[in-house]
């Protein structure tokens, strides 16, 4: 039923759990897994020296953490015999780097994980699982935590 399963991840525990849920969905069909983490772009103001620098050591801690979170999806899909490959891409709005990656990839369906926040949490903060719910044109299977 599923070829290629899109994973998000921000590196917690949640989206680790999400990850071993897709990879054991990916064994039972057959399917592969294709895992992102999305870095919010650096807030670049082009003035002085200071910004460069600023720059890179952004870019080097983002890419680490985009690394190890995308470890941890490539690990429960190597314990589980699933195909894997992962990209970190860099988009200001999550969602829609999610629903572009999925689109580019060939994606049939997206598994990931929810922190459940309820009321003026999530009025504040928003909710990436909820705006790839509400735009996704491909079935999105939520793990709640």
């Amino acid at each position: 039923m599923f070829k290629k399963i899109l994973v998000p991840t921000d590196g917690s525990e949640l989206a680790a759990s999400a990850a071993t849920m897709a990879a054991q969905l990916a064994q039972s069909q057959g399917a592969e897994v294709v895992g992102v983490y999305v870095i919010d772009p650096f807030p670049y103001i082009g003035i002085g020296d200071a910004s460069a620098v600023g720059l890179q050591a952004y870019l080097s801690e983002a890419k680490l953490a985009a690394s190890e979170a995308l470890d941890a999806i490539s690990k429960a899909c190597a314990a589980a015999g699933v195909r894997f490959s992962g990209d970190t891409i860099e988009r200001n709005v999550v969602y829609e780097g999610i629903l572009d990656t999925a689109k580019a990839e060939g994606c049939d369906l997206i598994v990931m994980a929810s922190h459940g926040r309820k009321g003026v949490t999530a009025l504040i903060l928003g909710s990436v699982a909820q705006k790839v719910l509400t735009h996704s044109p491909i079935p999105v299977l939520i793990a709640k935590g």
